[in-house]
């Protein structure tokens, strides 16, 4: 039997499922990049620095923020999968109170960090003086952002993928529009500069949370799992069932994309052309690395569905098709960056210097791509399975440990530059991928293993 063969129905199974999941994640990002392009193309290299300082420090934020609610997503596909629809009634209420809670102090950080932190950062006075508007009012959004996550990931671990994907469509449209209204100042709307798409953001975030949430309170496919929905029925250990997930994976992106951002902060000390090179080069990476987190998420989805029903031997099988589906997919994007690097930059900056740094960065993004894929699919995986603290410390290491200080290493003590600080983040996410992939292969084993002694006695 063919390799294909052998995986085919798991291939549908999980591209069905997934397709929908990666065009919704990627919303998060083209939010970014909508930003990125307005901004680069209307307001000039100083406000795209400042776009590239406010979304180092708001994506830390963010990620720690829909990590937290991914949380709920395994426990819904295991429930499901068990036919316990009263208890996932239950945990929406939990995890919408946890989210709520969690973008009130998200915020809170992030207006006190615009106020204190971004004055102690080495970046330019100019940069920092338009960055500050703009995280605040990032840091506003992301409680609105959190309200839709908590339905959308809800109805992603049922199996109902499509219609985050149509909202995330339209809302990202809304966005685009309404920020070139305001940053270049049409309609008789005087010109904002970088708040323009602050508050473009937050608007577009407003609506889509309360589109996602009259679209499951409203459809009948949610009937019986709504049955014990109660927002005040807030239990202790239903929250700490989601928090033992969420809260790990929180820390998972956060040790990623900190890092990431880090890398931007010790960017920013190099130069301004160095710092928004970095923007155009890490968005166009961030585009394709939360499709990836797509199909990542579709197999935390099935791996928690054969959890539930106690099948190890699909477990696996599904697993190992997410894998091929995602380096398949990260290699078609590592084609692209390569004959692209040139090219692609233009869509955010006509600066000539930009273009020349960010084609550079752009090799490295191709080169990492294969990395990035596979290190987000066996996190996805293994959060399905219920196995988030020991992926937590690989992150952890891989980034922190390995990919950061090596990155400053060669970038600032070397002399090596941006593409010095880049090379450190290859090394990380290398040594994530390769761990993780460990890790998957002796969790998936021990519960065959588990079935095995039970089949026997």
């Amino acid at each position: 039997m063919s390799l294909y063969h052998k995986y085919k129905h798991h291939y549908h199974d999980n591209l069905y499922l997934a397709i929908p999941v990666v065009i919704s994640q990627l919303g998060h990002t083209l939010v970014q990049t909508s930003d990125t392009v307005i901004v680069g193309h209307f307001a000039g290299t100083v406000s795209l620095a400042a776009v590239s300082l406010a979304n180092s420090i708001f994506v830390i934020l963010m990620v720690i923020g829909i990590g937290i609610s991914y949380g709920l997503t395994p426990l819904i596909a295991q429930h499901n999968g068990r036919d316990n629809y009263a208890e996932c009634g239950r945990l929406l209420s939990n995890s919408l109170f946890i989210n709520l809670l969690t973008g009130i102090i998200l915020f809170t950080v992030t207006f006190f960090g615009s106020i204190f932190v971004l004055d102690h950062l080495n970046q330019t006075p100019a940069v920092v003086r338009q960055a500050k508007p703009f995280l605040l009012l990032l840091g506003l959004s992301i409680i609105p952002l959190l309200i839709f996550n908590t339905f959308k990931q809800f109805a992603e671990g049922l199996g109902f993928t499509k219609q985050a994907m149509f909202i995330s469509i339209w809302g990202n449209l809304l966005n685009i529009f309404v920020g070139v209204v305001f940053v270049k100042g049409l309609f008789g709307v005087s010109p904002m500069g970088v708040k323009g798409v602050g508050y473009s953001t937050l608007i577009d975030r407003c609506i889509m949370a309360v589109v996602m949430g009259l679209y499951v309170f409203r459809s009948a496919n949610f009937k019986k799992y709504l049955k014990t929905f109660i927002l005040t029925n807030i239990d202790r250990l239903r929250s700490l069932q989601i928090l033992k997930i969420g809260g790990p994976v929180a820390m998972q992106y956060t040790f990623e994309i900190s890092a990431f951002s880090g890398a931007a902060i010790i960017i920013g000390t190099i130069g301004v052309n160095q710092q928004a090179a970095h923007q155009v080069a890490i968005n166009l990476a961030a585009i394709t690395y939360m499709m990836a987190s797509g199909f990542s998420a579709a197999a935390a989805i099935r791996s928690g569905n054969y959890i539930g029903s106690n099948d190890p031997i699909k477990l696996r099988q599904s697993a190992i098709s997410g894998y091929h589906i995602v380096l398949v997919f990260m290699g078609v994007t590592a084609l692209i960056f390569t004959l692209g690097n040139h090219l692609l930059p233009w869509i955010y900056t006509s600066d000539k210097n930009v273009i020349d740094i960010a084609a550079q960065l752009l090799v490295i993004a191709a080169f990492f791509q294969l990395f990035d894929g596979a290190q987000v699919m066996g996190l996805g995986i293994l959060r399905g399975m219920g196995d988030v603290n020991i992926p937590t410390i690989i992150t952890l290491v891989a980034y922190w440990v390995i990919g950061l200080p090596v990155g400053y290493l060669l970038g600032i003590r070397f002399g090596l530059g941006v593409e010095g600080v880049w090379y450190g983040l290859v090394l990380g996410l290398f040594t994530a991928a390769i761990l993780l992939f460990i890790r998957f292969q002796f969790v998936s084993k021990m519960h065959e293993a588990k079935l095995l002694n039970r089949v026997l006695n």
